[in-house]
């Protein structure tokens, strides 16, 4: 009976061991996972090795310095510790009752609000323009028909200029949005500084070509640096603003609800 109890008290561990340092250990079970599924044993080994090297440099580091340095330096250092610590577990449980609580639908008449009492913090540093082209070869057949239905652009000519886009060399038809001056120069190269002032026109089709390639433009509308963006380019970030602005005042209201139900509840006590 003796032996079985002394036996019962005996600290042991299964786990085989694969490196050591001072009193700490490594074990198979800790490398495990380390290994992808089916790589080679001269990878596996290359990989366990480098991991069991960074192991034991970062313990043997870490038994340096404490030894080496000053009780007040790890001190400070544990108190770093334990803030950062509670500063990962706070921001998550927040972020939780945030998440579960917070409205992220941002009505239109909410944003348009915003970016009229915003007004100023909404003017362009490019010029945009809401416009469509088509890039094509020289002398490419049926061009009259082609350039007649892209002027008109009703649903059918849309379709129609949709159906045919294989012998585009290039294309976009999506003229309700609005892009950079930059990103057309980008997207039809015949577009320079010398023919900019042609493409900044408001309601105006453009037709240009160089050795390779003709290209049809229509302008609908364009804003100019300096003018204020138009609500629907700057609306995405507007509701992001509007989202963010709440954010911050759930968290206010939810650290204050959370220390008024502590005093409550009696958890909570500052001693005069």
């Amino acid at each position: 009976m003796l032996a079985t109890s002394c036996d019962f008290f005996k600290s042991t561990d299964d786990r085989t061991p694969i490196a050591r340092v001072n009193d700490a250990y490594l074990y198979k079970e800790d490398v495990e996972d380390l290994v992808p599924e089916g790589a080679s044993k001269q990878d596996s080994t290359l990989l366990v090795n480098a991991y069991v090297n960074r192991w034991a440099r970062q313990l043997l580091l870490m038994d340096g310095a404490l030894v080496n340095l000053s009780e007040e330096k790890q001190n400070d250092f544990s108190k770093l510790v334990e803030q950062y610590k509670n500063d990962l577990y706070t921001k998550a449980y927040l972020e939780g009752l945030v998440k579960k609580n917070i409205d992220t639908v941002v009505k239109s008449d909410e944003a348009k609000v915003f970016y009229e009492a915003n007004k100023e913090s909404f003017k362009l540093n490019d010029d945009l323009l809401q416009f469509r082209y088509i890039s094509l070869p020289l002398n490419p057949i049926d061009i009259d028909s082609i350039k007649n239905r892209f002027k008109r652009f009703n649903t059918r000519d849309k379709n129609y200029l949709d159906s045919i886009s294989v012998q585009f060399r290039s294309y976009s038809l999506n003229d309700s949005i609005w892009i950079k001056y930059s990103q057309v120069v980008e997207k039809v190269p015949v577009v320079t500084l010398e023919n900019k002032n042609q493409l900044l026109k408001k309601s105006n089709y453009v037709q240009l070509k160089d050795s390779l390639n003709l290209y049809l433009m229509q302008v609908n509308d364009v804003r100019l640096q300096n003018d204020y963006a138009p609500l629907d380019y700057v609306n995405t970030s507007i509701k992001q603003i509007v989202i963010n602005k709440r954010k911050l005042e759930l968290i206010k209201q939810l650290e204050n609800d959370i220390t008024k139900d502590a005093i409550k509840n009696n958890e909570f006590q500052i001693y005069n």
